[in-house]
């Protein structure tokens, strides 16, 4: 298969290209901004619509609009223009209308800085809009699966109406690494039992809407939906376990973070600490399942992350508390090197 070159947000916007993305609005910000620059250059010749919103907020409403018709759209944004999504995030997801969103995070809180970051992950797993419901959330740690995961993220909304999200983050939008592009069917799900793309009077209208002025309507339909992420939670986890069959500390890291993780992992193999790696793939849903495996001989873990610990609650809570959880962090945009992480579990592994 051949390989190319490239960087990590013009990869993105390949991968959606060629996995039948046929509609992208966004709006600049960086560390994202060449994901949209590259669309820009490459929609019109592969036969889709690239638009620039006058805004955030237009543009996940664009996004709506066209997904509801049953092509496949795509958003992509970095922190603050998320914020800015998200009461269209929350529209998608009450009108079952699947599409994908990108997110090359970046820090915050507020305008915050243009280095990478990982603390956009309670937003994406627990609050990214208004009311009761989740979106898939992806977590690629190379270029390579930031290509995988856009093909995997369109094919799983579809499959289950909901909208998907690839949560990146600025160092791997703007890494270069190479990459091949998988074999893609953009057509593999049908939509013809709810897309409103016209009906020549064959059949009755397909309504898109998120309003239910009844309170019993409104809980039917948000009960059925729940059903469908049970579905997802028993289905679609996914997670490297690396060194993890007779590890005594058990690191967990997700995204760019998990590749510092996995070399300072070597290096505590090397002087004799049996460490091992979980590193989730999917955020939502969360991988129980896998963490419980990896940490089965477990008697510590430590959480690793470009954040001030947004991911530890999940990792307890997949667990049930069972173990004891530390934390390590670097936010801000400073991103944690092997030697800060090796000391971490060095001094876990004097105190075992």
């Amino acid at each position: 298969m051949e390989r190319n070159l490239m960087k990590g947000n013009e990869a993105l916007a390949e991968a959606a290209i060629r996995a039948g993305c046929k509609c992208f609005f966004g709006y600049p910000i960086t560390p994202q901004t060449e994901l949209a620059a590259y669309m820009a250059k490459r929609m019109h010749k592969a036969g889709g619509v690239f638009l620039q919103a006058e805004s955030e907020i237009a543009a996940i409403n664009m996004v709506l609009g066209a997904a509801s018709t049953g092509v496949r759209a795509m958003t992509s944004s970095s922190s603050p223009g998320l914020s800015l999504k998200s009461e269209g995030v929350s529209y998608l997801a009450g009108s079952d209308v699947p599409a994908v969103i990108i997110n090359v995070q970046r820090g915050g809180p507020g305008l915050g800085g243009i280095q990478p970051s990982q603390a956009d992950y309670w937003q994406a797993t627990r609050a990214l809009g208004h009311g009761d419901f989740h979106i898939l959330v992806f977590a690629p740690a190379s270029v390579q699966e930031m290509v995988d995961m856009v093909v995997k993220a369109f094919d799983k909304a579809d499959e289950y109406r909901v909208p998907a999200m690839i949560l990146a983050d600025g160092l791997l939008g703007q890494m270069m690494e190479p990459v091949s592009f998988p074999e893609i069917n953009p057509n593999a799900h049908d939509k013809s039992n709810w897309a409103a793309n016209g009906h020549g009077g064959k059949r009755q209208h397909h309504i898109i809407n998120s309003l239910y002025l009844k309170p019993d309507e409104l809980e039917n339909s948000v009960t059925e939906r729940f059903k469908r992420y049970e579905t997802i939670k028993a289905n679609e986890t996914d997670a490297e376990l690396y060194l993890t069959e007779d590890c005594d500390i058990l690191l967990c890291a997700f995204g760019a973070t998990a590749r510092v993780v996995k070399s300072a992992v070597n290096s505590a193999r090397e002087i004799g600490i049996k460490a091992g790696l979980f590193r989730p793939k999917t955020l939502f849903p969360f991988p129980v399942k896998e963490i419980n495996t990896a940490s089965a001989n477990a008697k510590k873990l430590l959480s690793v992350e470009m954040s001030m610990g947004q991911m530890i609650d999940d990792i307890r809570l997949a667990i049930n508390c069972s173990k004891p959880v530390e934390f390590y962090g670097r936010t801000g945009g400073v991103i944690p090197t092997p030697a800060e992480v090796l000391e971490q579990i060095k001094k876990i592994g004097g105190a075992l």
